[in-house]
C-alpha cells in the first residue's frame, strides 16, 4: 500500500474548549458524534462524560464515580449511548443526559478469563439502527464478539483466540457498515475481521495494528492505528495515524506524521474515532498511557488527548 498522508483533511489544533480546572486525566478513551454533530467523550478523568459541539464549546457533563475505567462509547440512532466499562465488565445504555435505561454485564464481576462468557474486560459497541441488536467486542479478557437484542437479551457469541478467520487476538473495536457489515478491528492480529449480523465469517484486511474503526458518512471507513512496539520506536510510517479506506477496504488517504508526536499533525495513541455529518474525523488518544508517560522528561499537566480534523472542502 502506498502511503498517502493528509490529503484531504487539515488539523483543527486546540479545537476542544475544556473548561478550566475540567480534565480527561490525559486519556480521552473513545468519542462519538450524535445527529446533532454533539461531540460525546469518554475519558478516565473525574468527570467521565464530557459533551461539546462540532466547534469545540462545552455543553454538558456527567458520570463521576459511575465507572471504573471507561474505554469504548457509542450513539445508537435515537442518539442513546452505550457506555463501555473494561474493568466494570459492563455494557451500559445511557440517555444523552446520562440517565441508565439498562445495563449488560455484573458490574465489577467478570467472567472467567478467555471463557467467552459474558464479560472479561469488554472494549466497544454498536447498535444496529433497523434492528436495535447490540454488537459487543469482549476483547482483553476474552476473544469473543457477543449480539445482543435491543433489551440487552443474549443471541449468540462468535470467536476465540487464534490467528485463523474468525478468530481473535484483542478483538479491540467494533463498527457496522449500511449494508451490515460487522467490522472488528483485530488489533494483536494486525487485520480487520468482516463479518455478517450472524457472525459468519466474509473477509479480513491486512492494517497496522487497528486500535479503533468507525464508518463514515460517505461508507468510507476509518481505522486509527497504533504505534509499533518499543523494539522498533522511532521507525518511520508505522501506524501513529488514521487509515482511511473504501467500503471494499482499499487504502485511500492515512492522515497523520509519520512519527508520533504532540503537533497538531501527529497521533500518538488513536484509541478511539468517530466520523460527523460533515466528515470530519474526532480521534481519542489514550496519549499519556501510551506516550507521555514514556518519555524521559514527561509533561506536567494537560497532555493532547483529543483531536479533530476538518474535511478540506
Amino acid at each position: 500500500m502506498t502511503h498517502l498522508v493528509n490529503k484531504n483533511y487539515e488539523p483543527q489544533p486546540y479545537w476542544c474548549k475544556l473548561p478550566y480546572g475540567m480534565t480527561f486525566k490525559n486519556d480521552a478513551t473513545s468519542v462519538a458524534v450524535d445527529s446533532k454533530d454533539n461531540v460525546y467523550i469518554f475519558s478516565r478523568g473525574p468527570v467521565p462524560v464530557m459533551i461539546f459541539d462540532s466547534e469545540g464549546n462545552y455543553l454538558d457533563s456527567w458520570g463521576a464515580d459511575e465507572f471504573l475505567r471507561p474505554h469504548g462509547i457509542s450513539v445508537d440512532h435515537e442518539d442513546n449511548l452505550f457506555l463501555v466499562d473494561d474493568r466494570g465488565h459492563m455494557v451500559e445504555k445511557r440517555t444523552k443526559e446520562g440517565k441508565l435505561i439498562f445495563r449488560i454485564g455484573d458490574k465489577g464481576k467478570p467472567a472467567e478469563r478467555q471463557s467467552g462468557d459474558i464479560f472479561n474486560l469488554p472494549t466497544d459497541a454498536i447498535v444496529d439502527p433497523d434492528t436495535g441488536d447490540i454488537f459487543v467486542s469482549d476483547g482483553y479478557g476474552n476473544s469473543r464478539v457477543h449480539k445482543f437484542n435491543s433489551d440487552g437479551g443474549h443471541i449468540k457469541s462468535w470467536g476465540e483466540p487464534g490467528t485463523d478467520p474468525g478468530k481473535f487476538s484483542l478483538p479491540h473495536n467494533i463498527t457496522l457498515t449500511k449494508d451490515k457489515k460487522i467490522i472488528v478491528a483485530d488489533r494483536e492480529n494486525f487485520r480487520l475481521q468482516i463479518f455478517n449480523t450472524d457472525g459468519e465469517f466474509i473477509d479480513q484486511w491486512h492494517i497496522h495494528h487497528p486500535m479503533s474503526v468507525t464508518v463514515g458518512p460517505n461508507e468510507n471507513i476509518f481505522v486509527g492505528e497504533m504505534g509499533p512496539p518499543p523494539v522498533q520506536e522511532g521507525v518511520k510510517n508505522l501506524g501513529n495515524s488514521v487509515a482511511i479506506l473504501s467500503p471494499e477496504g482499499k487504502l485511500l488517504e492515512r492522515i497523520g506524521g509519520e512519527l508520533p508526536g504532540s503537533e497538531p499533525g501527529q497521533f500518538v495513541a488513536p484509541h478511539g474515532i468517530a466520523v460527523d455529518s460533515k466528515g470530519s474525523i474526532y480521534v481519542a488518544e489514550v496519549a499519556w498511557t501510551f506516550w507521555y508517560s514514556r518519555q524521559p522528561n514527561p509533561p506536567i499537566g494537560e497532555v493532547p488527548s483529543i483531536r479533530k480534523w476538518k474535511l478540506i472542502d
